[in-house]
């Protein structure tokens, strides 16, 4: 169990994160009839910004365990953080678990296969839509996602190596310099003993009755290895998804033949590698530039 000081510094940690004010996006583009299906773009800004050039395209996949109280807003301040680093910047939404909340009065993680549905049609219509931002270059593309959101960002790079029945299924990879996962949900077993979320990826996948069938269609540790240059950032002392989880996925990585970087921060927690006002958010950053430039 967490020490009083310690439970005090997440509680700053997350205050921070979410006291920035949301920043408004320059275009926003729907890539489906459903109001949570838009995604938000920010022109690269400042100093960084390329001078008549372009920049690349980084995906930000918000977290928010996948449930609907958690959307896109909470991300905007981190999404204009990498615009004013000099990327052209994609935050995209998709629907989350219903409103309605369960008996426990927690609601619900996620939709299947809506949430699923969204994020592969939002990354199919990117390039088209990409367009309404000129300094936008689809050709460097990096995605990006926290916690329920960098489990979508994996899940995400790894369609090509989903069952051969999956609907959401490429033909090959996608064009992607790479994946940064930030604190990733990343390996549902794992997550599940750990309650990470309350239970939030067994809901996701529809209850105890469906989540082993629904496994290999939805973990990210059942879909490697993907051929994709993969980071996964991690908080030493995060307390909501615990650094245990991403080990799992890149020990998986590993029994799959690929090297998936895991980098670990001392003294962070879940939330400083979104905070714009956290030294964390600047790492983030610099790995992203790693992959991208």
């Amino acid at each position: 169990m967490p020490d009083d000081a310690a439970t005090a510094r997440a509680a700053a940690e997350e205050e921070s994160a979410f006291s920035h004010p949301p920043v408004a996006p320059d275009v926003t583009a729907a890539y489906g009839d459903h109001p949570d299906q838009v995604i938000d773009f920010y022109a690269p800004r400042g100093e960084n910004a390329p001078d008549g050039g372009s920049a690349p395209l980084v995906v930000v996949l918000h977290g928010g365990a996948w449930r609907a109280p958690y959307d896109r807003a909470h991300i905007s301040p981190f999404a204009d953080f990498l615009a004013r680093r000099g990327f052209a910047v994609a935050s995209v939404e998709y629907r989350r678990g219903p409103a309605e909340p369960q008996t426990a009065g927690t609601p619900v993680a996620g939709r299947w296969p809506d949430t699923f549905d969204d994020i592969a049609a939002a990354l199919d219509a990117l390039p088209a839509l990409a367009e309404a931002l000129p300094q936008a270059d689809p050709h460097r593309t990096v995605i990006t996602g926290h916690s329920a959101g960098g489990h979508l960002a994996l899940w995400a790079a790894a369609r090509h190596v989903l069952p051969a029945d999956a609907p959401w299924r490429t033909h090959g990879p996608a064009a992607l310099r790479g994946v940064v996962a930030l604190a990733p949900i990343a390996d549902f077993t794992v997550a599940e003993k750990l309650d990470v979320c309350g239970n939030a990826s067994l809901q996701l996948l529809g209850g105890q009755e469906k989540f082993a069938e629904r496994l290999p269609y939805a973990d990210p540790a059942f879909l490697l290895p993907t051929g994709i240059a993969t980071t996964l950032v991690q908080g030493r002392t995060d307390d909501v998804v615990p650094q245990a989880v991403a080990e799992s996925y890149a020990d998986a990585a590993a029994k799959a033949g690929e090297v998936v970087g895991l980098t670990l921060l001392e003294d962070v927690g879940h939330f400083p590698l979104i905070d714009p006002a956290a030294d964390a958010c600047a790492v983030v950053a610099e790995e992203i530039a790693q992959l991208a430039w």
